[in-house]
This record gives C-alpha cells, structure tokens and sequence, in this order.
C-alpha cells in the first residue's frame, strides 16, 4: 500500500511516498481502507516536529473516512469516519491507503455525507464539541463569545452553538460577510474594535455564557472581563505567547470556571462516541461540513502539506484504496 511517512522531524521536504506492507489488524482492532483524509494544521505541525510525544517513523494523519475491509461481521463493508490524537503520533495515521484501529474506534458515517466531506469534519468537530458540550456544557438560550470565528474550529463551533440552541458572538480579524450564512456568527466583532465594549452591548451589560477561545493569550484578559457571573471559559490555544496574566479577586468573585481542552487527549474511542453524537446534526442538514478548498492523491502528499501549510483551506488526500 501507499503510504506519506517521515522519518525525522524537519521542514516539508522529510515527507515521502512509501510502499508499505498492507497493515494486519490484531484482536479488538479493524482494518479500514481510507477513501480519504484530511490535513489539519496539527498534521503539519507533526511533522515539523512542533508537536510532542510523536514516535518514529510516522505515517501522519488524524482525520479519515472509509471502509471496513477486515473486522467483526457487523462492521465489515460499514461506511465510516473517524479521528484521533493518537493516530499519527504513536500509531500509524491516516494519511495511507489502510489504516488499523480499534474496532470501537470508528463511527459510521452520515448517509448525506460523501467520504471526502466526512474527512474534512473530524478534528475541527470533535475539538468544538470537546469544549462547548462537554467542558462548557453550553445550553439552550445561552451565548458563547468564540475567538478566531472563521477558521476551522471557530466556524465548526458556530454551527454546534447553533444546533445546541444557543447564540454566538464571533470575534476574528475580519468581518465575516465573506463566509456563507451558515458559518455566520449571530453578531460580529472584529479584533480591532473594543470587544468588551461590544460584548456588553451586545448582551444587554450582562456578558457572555461562555468563552470559547481558539486565540489565547491575546485576547485571554479581554474575553474572561466579558464573561457573566458563573460563566465558562473554555480554551483550546494559545497563539504566539504562552503566557497571560488576570485579575484573580474578578476571576473568583465572578465565580468563573476555566477549562482546558486538548484534542490530542482524545484517542480513536474517545473520538468516535463524538462522532456518534455528531451524525444527526450531518444526517439533518443542521450541521454542514467544511468546504473543501482543494484535493490531492496520496502521490501528491507533499504538495498536498505546502497548500495546507500555507493556509489554503481545507485540503483533502485520496487514496488508491478508494
């Protein structure tokens, strides 16, 4: 089978097209013939070495979407998808034409989903749903400020706000009448207005239910002075600087609860009970995938990573499995 695999950490050039032996699942896993699989930022970052705990060598990739070809009767030939923090760091990923995993760690996937839109929702989906469901546990009529709103994570955000009942305030460097209604916050602010500002006008003084920060320590101080009393503050990054500083008499008074969120905590199984939860919103038509900015076959791999490194969207690989 063909496969992207590195070796060593380095720039994109580490990055080469094997032949390898097609995987063999042992006992509880499954054999999955990857129709196709999207890149993430973490996948680049993986394999310039920016991210930890990755063993050597590695085939990359997190997200996936397939066929069961060996397996228990009741999955075998099954349509499925699924991520994990695992797969590409300390087992083999997705980024090849077979992929091994747990046999409970996949989801069948949404029936209006084609395998390549059901590649491109893991990570973005699962990260959004590990915050605002079960970190924030976001309500009905509630409102969730979300940083970095039209990127990947932000606008998968956005939507399950939405599904969940709840309104959003969007914040990000740009107005966002470039995104389609359905990615659209309910109310906009960019990062050069006064947010905190905006936040309270927005919520009538009050401030917002829930942060859910996908910026960091930028804009940390800011969106924790716009959280109500018992609000959530949920965070998933930190750009550029590590480190921020807060008024912890405000942080207690207010009663405030902070809580980190790593996806690459939540392995295959933790990935697909996600995934589960998720079909009905895809199954419905109330959640959308991603628009796909661009498609490559695993021979293209290595372009494939400039074009995602380079932030060109969301770029999809095929495999000749498919």
């Amino acid at each position: 089978m063909k496969a992207l695999r590195f070796e060593r950490f380095g720039d994109l050039d580490v990055l080469e097209v094997a032949e390898l032996p097609r995987p063999v699942p042992g006992p509880g896993e499954i054999l999955v013939a990857v129709y196709a699989a999207s890149i993430n930022p973490s996948d680049v970052k993986n394999v310039q070495g920016k991210m930890e705990g990755t063993t050597l060598p590695r085939t990359p990739g997190r997200d996936f979407a397939g066929v069961v070809v060996e397996g228990p009767p009741d999955l075998r030939g099954a349509d499925v998808w699924g991520a994990g923090g695992d797969i590409g760091f300390t087992r083999d990923g997705s980024h090849a034409d077979y992929i091994v995993v747990p046999a409970d760690g996949v989801s069948r996937k949404p029936a209006l989903l084609s395998f390549e839109e059901a590649a491109a929702v893991g990570v973005n989906f699962v990260a959004a749903w590990a915050g605002l469901h079960d970190a924030a546990r976001l309500g009905a009529g509630e409102t969730v400020l979300v940083t970095g709103s039209a990127g990947g994570v932000g606008t998968s955000a956005i939507q399950l706000a939405r599904w969940m009942g709840a309104r959003s305030i969007g914040v990000d460097q740009l107005k966002q009448p470039f995104l389609p209604d359905h990615l659209k916050s309910d109310f906009s602010l960019t990062t050069s207005d006064d947010v905190l500002a905006g936040v309270r006008r927005m919520t009538d003084g009050r401030g917002v239910d829930v942060v859910y920060d996908t910026v960091g320590a930028p804009l940390f101080e800011t969106n924790l002075a716009a959280l109500a009393p018992g609000g959530r503050y949920v965070l998933i990054a930190s750009v550029g600087e590590r480190r921020a500083s807060f008024d912890l008499l405000d942080f207690y008074h207010k009663r405030t609860t902070l809580a980190g969120v790593d996806t690459r905590a939540l392995d295959t199984r933790a990935c697909a009970r996600i995934l589960d939860r998720l079909r009905d919103g895809f199954d419905s038509s109330r959640l959308r995938p991603p628009r796909i900015a661009q498609r490559f076959t695993l021979d293209e791999g290595k372009r494939a990573y400039e074009a995602a490194n380079a932030g060109a969207g969301k770029i999809v690989l095929t495999s000749s499995a498919a």
